[in-house]
């Protein structure tokens, strides 16, 4: 007779782990199921986002900022130093170190609400039963009367550039170089490759980033992807758009790219390739036949606006169903799943989940673009303001960027609010808030706020 629980999980990511959690919170038995295993060899939770992802990559960010700062910044400050280095192992080990913070910190929680943890593969079968295969061969079967799928998301592979781990990396990889690379190539100008590309261009790489579609950054309005492009172009990021490549082959210990730039082909060589062209949802081997649970096109579980999918009692949220593939998205619909199944009121509007960009300047934003809008035909009005012009912003010597505030041209109603700048993956709370409730550009305007910030 296999153990039975209210609720079984099977991922620990952010949306996983917040799920599980939060439904123990509400009384409910609860087990997680996860396959993840760390450096070390040893099960770990937080999924990709703690383990490879958001957290190590931010940690990255933050070194190689201060080590950019220090070569080329603290000068007009008045401060000077000479000969600085950079210690690449000491870096990498202490993001590790604040790894293994996380994930310990996810063990002690699921040990505090008395979440039952289970490492190994689950397979959902029918009737909510989910047999678990463990990393030492050893079998395992449980069932819940509710049953939520959060397996994550997956780097996608290029059939011409396979990953091995050492010159072609997935975003994993390119946080675990022992040195910084004399060359290093980016497949991809999306959040990924500009984020990794930037921390070892600051580090001292040069760095080229082949872009396939034509805009840069298509996914941000236009007025704050046109100054990141510039601002990043004046950092020494070379960023080929319009950009599609055919081919890559690993000659020694170098990295032969072709490409089309829509004019010819060219030739890029380097000496590690980061492939980050997007994710895509890991449901491979999840479900067993005849669970009732429907997979998309695009490998996706389909789940109506509350997050059911076509079985009864089975749920499925994060990155493995529609939406955005962020983790504060997936975690949103962890709670709202949890509490949904405990009886209780449980929603996430996805037309409001914030986006950030951590390179520097920052990139955030919130709802629709202006070129949305317009497609949509509604009619806005729109109003930007410089960093430059922000007493707080000239004195931290990081001028660049501005904030678009985009309303409804008759009932002032915030519809967007993009911005390129120093830490505006803090600034975009404000507006987040705001538009939740439905708040107007002159509710935002006559808020009082601290100067000079």
């Amino acid at each position: 007779m296999s153990e039975q629980f209210d609720v079984v999980v099977i991922g620990a990511g952010p949306a996983g782990y917040v799920a599980a959690i939060r439904a123990a919170q509400l009384g409910l038995k609860t087990a997680c199921v996860d396959a993840f295993v760390g450096k070390d060899g040893k099960p770990a939770l937080g999924g990709t986002c703690l383990n490879i992802g958001c957290i190590p990559s931010k940690a990255l960010l933050d070194s190689s900022k201060r080590f950019h700062d220090i070569e080329h910044n603290l000068a007009a400050h008045g401060i000077s130093t000479e000969k600085a280095s950079i210690d690449v192992g000491a870096m990498v080990g202490r993001k590790d170190k604040i790894v293994k913070q996380f994930t310990g910190g996810i063990t002690q929680l699921f040990k505090a609400n008395k979440v039952t943890p289970i490492a190994g593969y689950g397979t959902l079968h029918p009737n909510r039963e989910v047999r678990i295969k463990g990393h030492d061969g050893s079998e395992a079967t449980i069932t819940g009367k509710h049953v939520i799928l959060a397996t994550g998301s997956v780097p996608i592979e290029l059939p011409f550039a396979k990953f091995d781990g050492k010159h072609v990396v997935d975003n994993a990889g390119a946080l675990d170089f022992e040195s910084t690379p004399k060359r290093l190539g980016v497949i991809g100008a999306g959040v990924i490759g500009l984020e990794l590309g930037s921390v070892w261009k600051r580090l001292g790489a040069e760095v080229t980033v082949i872009e396939a579609l034509p805009d840069f950054l298509a996914a941000a309005d236009a007025d704050i992807a046109k100054i990141a492009a510039r601002e990043f172009k004046k950092q020494g990021l070379d960023i080929q758009l319009g950009s599609k490549v055919s081919a890559v082959e690993v000659k020694g210990d170098e990295v032969h790219v072709t490409y089309n730039d829509g004019k010819a082909d060219q030739s890029l060589v380097v000496d590690k390739l980061l492939v980050a062209v997007g994710r895509r949802a890991a449901t491979k081997g999840l479900l067993a036949d005849g669970t009732g649970v429907e997979i998309n096109e695009r490998g996706q579980i389909v789940v109506d606006d509350h997050c059911h999918t076509a079985a009864e009692n089975v749920w499925a949220i994060g990155d493995c169903v529609r939406g955005p593939m962020l983790a504060h998205k997936g975690s949103e619909e962890g709670i709202a799943v949890a509490e949904l199944i405990a009886g209780k009121p449980g929603h996430v509007n996805l037309d409001l989940v914030p986006w950030v960009i951590y390179t520097e300047p920052e990139l955030a934003w919130v709802g629709k673009t202006e070129a949305q809008c317009k497609a949509e035909g509604i009619p806005v009005k729109t109003g930007s303001f410089p960093f430059a012009a922000i007493g707080r912003a000239v004195a931290m010597n990081e001028t660049a960027g501005m904030v678009k505030v985009i309303a409804h041209a008759e009932t002032d109603r915030l519809l967007g609010v993009h911005m390129v700048g120093p830490v505006v993956s803090e600034l975009v709370a404000e507006a987040v808030v705001a538009m939740e409730f439905h708040g107007s550009a002159e509710d935002l305007a006559r808020i009082c706020h601290a100067h000079p910030s």
